[in-house]
């Protein structure tokens, strides 16, 4: 199944941490969020990648292009160095493709640019490219394989501090409640999408604006509600967050890793 990825965004939220880096591209440890991202969907046997590409697009084409495997494999050194054996591989068996789809888009165009690269695909899977969960992505696809709806997101508690104000009619406060704990759930990505999508989005729409609102019309979207780790990287604080995780050595995004997440080069 192929995995489309929103790789195109501004981040300016991150703009003072990431600098003139996209934000797919922020580290987490010795490889960025879109490496752990891939490695997660490539766990489960989805290694055929299609990245929408937009802010600094050549920056994510040269860490392909360049991309150094002994970072995060263990191997053989030689020859002081002249020769290496790595013993094992991590992408050598994924598929990649790089597709430009503009500056400025939103995510629904961007998705009906590679809308001939998933042709003939039954359903394929599609995210942004800056947060990551350890969601059982089998459940999910076989929940939403049951039922004839046209796309799928994984419904969140909002990973928020702030709180909810309740005002009588004089401004006087008469309640309060923290919105993480409030019973409100969030669109926390992780999408599934059947062929019928395309005909939901329009030119010039984001993807949960108008074609959402026509899905819930006609009953075709299905929200897969999860309470395990869901992490976005939208913020400095988020970015700070992450490095706290990483050196802490408990990784539940890792599912891939058979240290139970303990955090190597990559």
């Amino acid at each position: 199944m192929k995995t489309v990825l929103f790789c195109g965004g501004l981040g300016m939220r991150l703009r003072d941490q990431a600098e003139n880096v996209p934000k797919p591209l922020v580290p987490i440890g010795y490889r960025p969020i879109l490496w752990h991202l891939m490695n997660y969907y490539a766990h489960f046997g989805h290694k055929d990648f299609l990245l929408c590409l937009g802010y600094r697009a050549d920056l994510i084409k040269h860490f392909f292009l360049n991309y150094e495997e002994a970072v995060s494999n263990d191997l053989i050194v030689t020859h002081g160095g002249k020769q290496r054996k790595l013993l094992s591989s991590d992408i050598d068996d994924w598929q990649i493709a790089l597709i430009e789809t503009g500056l400025t888009t939103s995510i629904g165009q961007r998705l009906r640019a590679v809308r001939k690269h998933v042709a003939g695909e039954e359903m394929f899977l599609a995210n942004y490219a800056d947060g990551l969960s350890d969601l059982p992505l089998p459940e999910q696809i076989e929940a939403f394989r049951r039922t004839d709806a046209v796309a799928c997101f994984v419904s969140v508690a909002p990973n928020l501090s702030y709180h909810f104000v309740e005002t009588d009619g004089n401004g006087r406060v008469v309640g309060m409640r923290d919105i993480a704990h409030s019973g409100i759930r969030v669109n926390g990505g992780y999408f599934i999408f059947r062929q019928a999508i395309f005909n939901y989005i329009r030119e010039g729409e984001d993807l949960v604006e108008e074609p959402f609102q026509r899905l819930i019309a006609a009953g075709k979207l299905l929200a897969f509600p999860y309470d395990g780790f869901w992490m976005p990287m939208d913020t400095a604080k988020d970015r700070a967050r992450y490095d706290e995780i990483w050196n802490s050595g408990r990784l539940p995004w890792r599912v891939w890793d058979p240290n139970g997440g303990a955090p190597r080069a990559g």
